[in-house]
C-alpha cells in the first residue's frame, strides 16, 4: 500500500509491552523488536522513511495499576522505554514522535470516560496526568538531544489533538480563546511559548474555580522553575493531528451544565456544530477547511512559527469504495494548508489519516478512515483502494492539487520506483 500510494514517509506507533513485556528494560521481547525491525528495513529498502510515535496509548497494565500517569515515577519508566527504543532502532529511524494526543490521554482518560483507562476522576486527575506526561515527554526529548541525536541525526516531536474553537458571535471571542487555551493550549504553550509553563488563563480560572470549591490550592499542579526551562522548547516539530472545528459560545446556559469540579466547568464554555458542515453520512468528522487555516495561522503568530508536521487529518465514511465526502474533505484541507504556507506557516510534511480502516477506539470498526477499505469479514482482511488513494497517489505524484482530477479506479498498480 505504502509502495503503491508512492509516501515519502510512513508513521506507526510502537507498542510498550510489545517490548518490555514487564513494563520494564530488564526484558526485552525479541519477537517484538524483530517485528519493527522488519518492518522499518521493508520500508527503507523502498525509500519510506519510518516516523515512529513512542506511545499512543497502550500502557503497560501493570504501570496503569501504579497510577499510570498520575504518578510521578513515570517520568523515569517512559524515560527508560523511549531510551530502549532509541537503541533498537535509532540507528535507521529519523523522526521519533513521543506521546499522540495528550488531551485524549489525560482529559478523556483520566477524567473522563471517553477513553482508557476511564477513570472519571473529573477536574482533577486530568491535571495531574497533564504535568507528568510533559515532563515525560521532555525527558524522552532531552534523552534523545544529549545521548542519540549527534550519531543518529534525527529529530523528535510531540503529536497534539488540536481542534480550532471559533467564536460563535463577535461577544464570545474569550471564551473561544479559552477553549483553544484548554483544549490544546494546556499542551502546546509549556512547550513552544517563550515563558513556558501551563497558559495564564488555564492557571488563573482554575485556581479561581479551585479557591471557590475549598481547595486549600490549585487542582492544576505547579511546574517548579526548573520544570517550566526543562519543557520549553522540547520540540524540533511541531506535530498537529486535526480534523474538525467547534463553534464556542458562553451564556447563562453554562453555569451548572458541568459538573463541578471538572474540565468543562473550569472552562465555562459551550460548543456546537453546524449541521451543513456534514458531508456524508458520518457524524464524526465534519468538513471545515477554514478551521485548520485560522489554527495553522494562530500557531505560526502565538509560537513564533515553528515548523510543523501534520501528523493526521482525516475524514470517517461508513464503508464503501466510492468515497467521494473523503476526497472534497482531503482536497479541501490540503488546499487550506497550502494557503498558510503561503502566508508564511512553516510546514514541513502531511500525513493523511489513515493508510487503512482501524480500531477506532470507543467507536470500534463502524468509522472507517482508511485509503484503503479492509474487508473484516474476510480471514484476509482483504485491503482494497478506495477512489481517495487512487487522488492521495496522484497529490504525491505530482505534488499539485488538482481540483477537476478523476482518477481511472480500475487499476491501481505499485510504481517500482518507490
Amino acid at each position: 500500500m505504502m509502495r503503491e500510494l508512492g509516501l515519502d514517509f510512513y508513521r506507526f506507533s510502537l507498542s510498550w509491552p510489545r517490548i518490555l513485556p514487564t513494563s520494564f528494560p530488564d526484558k526485552i521481547n525479541e519477537a517484538g523488536v524483530q517485528y519493527y525491525n522488519n518492518l522499518i528495513d521493508e520500508m527503507l529498502k523502498y525509500n519510506i522513511q519510518p516516523m515512529i510515535t513512542l506511545y499512543h496509548w497502550d500502557l503497560p497494565q501493570k504501570l496503569q495499576e501504579m497510577g499510570g500517569w498520575t504518578n510521578p515515577n513515570i517520568v523515569d519508566w517512559f524515560g527508560d522505554y523511549v531510551r530502549t527504543a532509541f537503541q533498537l532502532f535509532g540507528d535507521r529511524v529519523k523522526y521519533w514522535i513521543t506521546i499522540n494526543e495528550a488531551y485524549q490521554v489525560c482529559n478523556q482518560g483520566y477524567g473522563d470516560t471517553v477513553k482508557a483507562p476511564m477513570l472519571d476522576i473529573k477536574g482533577v486527575a486530568e491535571y495531574m496526568c497533564a504535568k507528568n506526561l510533559l515532563l515525560a515527554h521532555a525527558r524522552a526529548y532531552h534523552i534523545y538531544d544529549e545521548e542519540f541525536r549527534s550519531k543518529q541525526e534525527g529529530d523528535i516531536f510531540m503529536s497534539y489533538s488540536a481542534q480550532w474553537y471559533e467564536p460563535a458571535s463577535e461577544n464570545d471571542t474569550e471564551a473561544a480563546n479559552e477553549y483553544n487555551d484548554f483544549q490544546w493550549g494546556q499542551y502546546v504553550h509549556p512547550v513552544f511559548s517563550e515563558t513556558g509553563d501551563f497558559p495564564p488563563s488555564v492557571k488563573t480560572k482554575i485556581a479561581a474555580k479551585s479557591a471557590a470549591q475549598g481547595y486549600p490550592r490549585s487542582r492544576l499542579p505547579e511546574f517548579t522553575p526548573e520544570e517550566v526551562e526543562y519543557i520549553r522548547g522540547s520540540s524540533d516539530y511541531f506535530g498537529l493531528n486535526h480534523y474538525t472545528t467547534r463553534l464556542v459560545y458562553r451564556n447563562e446556559s453554562v453555569y451548572g451544565y458541568y459538573e463541578s469540579p471538572s474540565f468543562g466547568d473550569d472552562v465555562e464554555a459551550l460548543t456546537y456544530q453546524k449541521s451543513e458542515w456534514k458531508i456524508g453520512e458520518s457524524e464524526f468528522t465534519k468538513y471545515v477547511p477554514w478551521g485548520l487555516h485560522k489554527l495553522l495561522t494562530k500557531i505560526r503568530r502565538e509560537y513564533n512559527n515553528p515548523p510543523v508536521i501534520i501528523t493526521e487529518n482525516g475524514f470517517a465514511t461508513y464503508g464503501g469504495l466510492n468515497d467521494d465526502d473523503r476526497v472534497t474533505y482531503y482536497k479541501g484541507y490540503i488546499n487550506a494548508m497550502l494557503d498558510a504556507i503561503d502566508d508564511g506557516s512553516d510546514i514541513r510534511a502531511y500525513t493523511a489519516w489513515s493508510l487503512m480502516d482501524n480500531f477506532e477506539w470507543m467507536q470500534g470498526y463502524t468509522e472507517c478512515f482508511g485509503l484503503y477499505e479492509v474487508d473484516y469479514e474476510s480471514l484476509k482482511r482483504t485491503r482494497t483502494p478506495r477512489k481517495s488513494a487512487f487522488v492521495y497517489k496522484q497529490i504525491v505524484r505530482t505534488r499539485e492539487l488538482d481540483w477537476d482530477y478523476e482518477p481511472d479506479t480500475d487499476v491501481m498498480t505499485i510504481d517500482e520506483g518507490h
